[in-house]
Order: C-alpha cells, then structure tokens, then sequence
C-alpha cells in the first residue's frame, strides 16, 4: 500500500484541530501497526509542540511561586488523604500523590508533550498550555481547562496561583480523582476482589465528589474551629461557584454543608459518594 505526504499531512492537521487519531494509524508506512503508530507517534507529538510554539509566540506566565511543587502537593492533600483512608494506608497513598501533580510551564511543554501515553491526552494539556497564556486555542472543540486528571497524573495550570476563588482547589480536586482511577495495588496496598481502586465512588459521583473535596478542604484550610466550618459553609452555600452542566451545585452544597458540620467531614463526603448498592437480580 503506497502511503503519500498528503495523507500523514491531512491526519496530523486533523490532530491539531481535533484531538482525534487514526488507531491505526494507516497513513503511515510500515511493516505493521506498531511500526505505524510509532512514527505516528513521534509525527503528531512534534507537529503538535510545533504549534503549541507558534500560538505561544511573544506570551509567556509569570514563574511559579514555588519550587518545591511535591511539597505543596502534599501540604494540599495531606488533610484530605488521612481523612479518607484507614492509618495504616495513608504514608503509601501520600508518596504515590504527592509527585502525581505536574505544573504546565513553559520549562515543561516539551517533556509533557512527548511522554507517552494517549495522544488526546497531549492534546488536552497543549490547550491547558496554551489557555494559562491566554492564546488561541487548538480548534473549535478545544477545552477551556486549568487542571486534567489521567489515570494517575494530574496536570494542572499555572493559572492555579492566580485563582482568587476562596473555595477553589484544583490540586485538591485533580489528585481526588486519582482515587477513583488508580487501583491498590498500584500504590503498594493489597488488591482483592471486593476492594479493587483506591476509594469505590459511584461513577455518576465522581465529580461531585472532587468538587466536594476540594470546598472542604479550603474550608479547613481557612478555619480554627467547628464554628467556623459552618459559617464557610454558609458562604460557600451561598453562590453557585459550579457550573449546573459539569454537576449538580445544590447536592455539592449540601455535602459541603454536612461535611462542615461532622467531625470528620471526609467520611461524610465518602459516603455520600460510595457506590449505589445494586438490587440482586434472582434466577
């Protein structure tokens, strides 16, 4: 089969503006599929860092305020990991989360865009990129983002030290999907049959649940006492900070409420969030 430049060029354009890819990458020449998907590979990754340049040309973010970003990772996260998970767990659940958040920059594009893994996930980031500097996104479909969870890697923006939102988190919100999306023993935990991912969230809950986490952590974050989970709470209550089309606000609210007034608001988040209990179905 005769493979001409018209047809690699028309499927990397197609990339760019889409995130989509042929799975099998027929475009390209090759003995077989992997030989095909790995030029395409290294094809589209260039072309897509090429462009990434191009709209970022002449516009940069302003350097991270901190260094150490493990460090903070973990200062976020540490409340919300010891609250949800049983002690013996939580040193094993802190170090698998506490190098999972990668920060989007300009000194990390490159690296970022050619790790391996989905070639809609390279998209993705590039518009996370590509938004933290206020460019011209990669096409019409292209998500408006600041923070991405893939399996066990949470990308998030530089845009994450400029939010002025009281109850925003998005390091918080990205590593609460993580644990949902890794499974035990990933991590070092014992798998078994009935316990197989990290935290069982209904998958219908997902996002409810990171948007939960992540208010009530700044609501601890921000308070001294009891008194003053529940007058966040309150604030919090007050205005939709969620959109209705990415979840439910009103149950949002009232999990952050609950939480707040509990003694150990992250159970309450959890099972609020667990799986809904199926109905046995009898031969």
């Amino acid at each position: 089969m005769k493979h001409k430049p018209t047809e690699i060029a028309s499927e990397i354009e197609r990339y760019l503006r889409t995130g989509n890819t042929d799975p099998l990458s027929s475009a390209w020449p090759g003995a077989g599929v992997m030989e095909r998907a790995n030029r395409a590979h290294h094809d589209l990754r260039e072309a897509l860092l090429r462009e990434v340049h191009r709209l970022a040309d002449g516009r940069a973010h302003g350097p991270l305020p901190v260094t150490d970003t493990a460090a903070l990772t973990r200062r976020k996260v540490e409340p919300m990991v010891r609250g949800l998970f049983p002690r013996a767990e939580q040193e094993l659940v802190l170090a698998a989360v506490e190098r999972s958040v990668l920060f989007v920059t300009r000194d990390t594009i490159a690296l970022l865009l050619r790790r391996p893994g989905f070639d809609s996930t390279a998209w993705s980031v590039a518009n996370l990129y590509l938004e933290s500097l206020d460019a011209e996104l990669l096409g019409e479909v292209a998500p408006s983002i600041v923070g991405m969870s893939v399996g066990t890697t949470c990308y998030v923006s530089p845009a994450y030290f400029d939010d002025d939102d009281p109850f925003a988190d998005f390091v918080v919100h990205e590593v609460a999907h993580i644990f949902h999306n890794c499974k035990r023993d990933v991590v070092g935990l014992r798998r078994t049959r009935t316990r197989e991912w990290l935290l069982d969230i209904e998958f219908s809950k997902r996002e409810t649940f990171a948007y939960s986490c992540e208010a009530y952590a700044r609501i601890l974050e921000r308070s001294q006492s009891a008194r003053e989970r529940r007058e966040l709470a309150i604030e919090y209550c007050r205005t939709q900070r969620i959109s209705a089309g990415c979840d439910d606000p009103a149950e949002v609210a009232e999990i952050v409420a609950e939480a707040a007034a509990a003694r150990n608001g992250w159970k309450v988040i959890l099972r609020r969030c667990a799986p809904v209990p199926r109905a046995t179905v009898l031969s």
